[in-house]
């Protein structure tokens, strides 16, 4: 019986689905008997999987970076706020 992640592309894959394909992975090859050949293929499955999770997820912290830096930008900074206002932390005295 094929399992229907198992069919998917690699691309098409979240990245849930592909740490859980990957976990489902590792749980076999550790604790069930199966053919040399079959374990091979399991473990190059794996490799993939774990090659395309590192992206994901470097991809994500690019993008979680970049939306932070431009936040900060944005932002004035709190110091030059209470300067202008005349609030303590300036130099109006």
């Amino acid at each position: 019986m094929t399992n229907k992640k198992e069919t998917k592309k690699m691309e098409e894959l979240t990245y849930e689905e592909a740490v859980q394909r990957l976990e489902e992975i590792v749980e076999r090859l550790e604790n069930a008997e199966i053919p040399l050949e079959e374990s091979l293929s399991s473990f190059q499955e794996g490799i993939k999987l774990s090659r395309y999770c590192r992206e994901k997820l470097a991809e994500i912290e690019y993008k979680v970076d970049y939306l932070l830096k431009e936040e900060q930008q944005q932002e004035p900074d709190p110091q030059s706020l209470q300067d202008e206002q005349g609030q303590p932390g300036g130099e109006d005295k």
